[in-house]
């Protein structure tokens, strides 16, 4: 004869971890509260669907490589320009993502460029369920790099090209040689009119012939990140230097 299966075993078979810890608690307070069969089973589901949401909120932040620290809560959004903050609940909604469009964040170092990306791609992944990827330019060109020589480059390109998002920091901080010109260009073209970008560069269209180096590679990379993008200047004071500032009154007032 064989031995009666436990409910516990046959949960853990069916690969159902949280409700092997929730359907004893949930069993007593149900039998407490007077459920009926049908709510005791929809509550153990409600849970499991739950963690497992959870779970994959966890697993796609912790992939997507954003900042920690740069959110939105702690986004001082008083500062931004108005244009800005306007378009930011538009971004939350993700809609962008969905058609493919660009975000293009433009403005001087401290201005908090990478902080309002970083903070709208980690709730686009949490509110969303959004796969993003953060990087900084010159880490992707060197990765790119890499893989050319290795042969691997379109391996690369295809893992890149699992992601709804990926977040370009910094494109022109460093001047790029040919042959990290070609990469990067060979890059924005494989997302052109299929996946989402967001980038943050200090550098203003007309100075990125400082990127490309070549008149009609820079035309090109323009007009396929323009031609459906969405544009924002950070032309508000230096955080950086708007902190600096504060420290140094505190510390002369410490010192008076």
């Amino acid at each position: 004869m064989n031995t009666p299966v436990s409910l516990e075993m046959l949960l853990r078979s069916l690969c159902l971890p949280t409700m092997v810890k929730q359907h004893d608690p949930l069993a007593r307070k149900a039998e407490k509260e007077n459920w009926g069969y049908p709510r005791y089973l929809r509550s153990l589901c409600e849970a499991e669907i739950a963690e497992r949401q959870a779970r994959g909120i966890q697993r796609r932040l912790k992939e997507s490589g954003l900042p920690e620290g740069k959110t939105l809560s702690l986004l001082n959004q008083g500062q931004l320009p108005t244009p800005v903050k306007r378009q930011i609940p538009r971004l939350l909604e993700g809609a962008f993502v969905e058609s493919a469009e660009n975000v293009l964040v433009f403005g001087l170092p401290g201005r908090g460029k990478t902080h309002l990306v970083s903070a709208i791609a980690r709730e686009l992944v949490i509110q969303r369920g959004c796969r993003a990827f953060f990087t900084t330019t010159f880490h992707l060109v060197q990765r790119m790099l890499m893989a050319k020589k290795a042969l691997t480059l379109e391996a690369l390109l295809h893992k890149l090209d699992r992601y709804n998002l990926v977040v370009l920091d910094d494109l022109g901080y460093v001047q790029q040689d040919r042959a990290e010109m070609e990469v990067l260009f060979t890059f924005l073209s494989e997302r052109y009119e299929r996946k989402s970008l967001m980038i943050t560069s200090n550098l203003v269209f007309k100075e990125w012939d400082r990127i490309f180096q070549d008149p009609m590679t820079t035309a090109a990379a323009i007009d396929r990140l323009v031609h459906h993008s969405i544009i924002l200047e950070l032309d508000n004071e230096s955080y950086r230097a708007r902190e600096a500032q504060k420290r140094q009154k505190g510390g002369d007032k410490d010192g008076g």
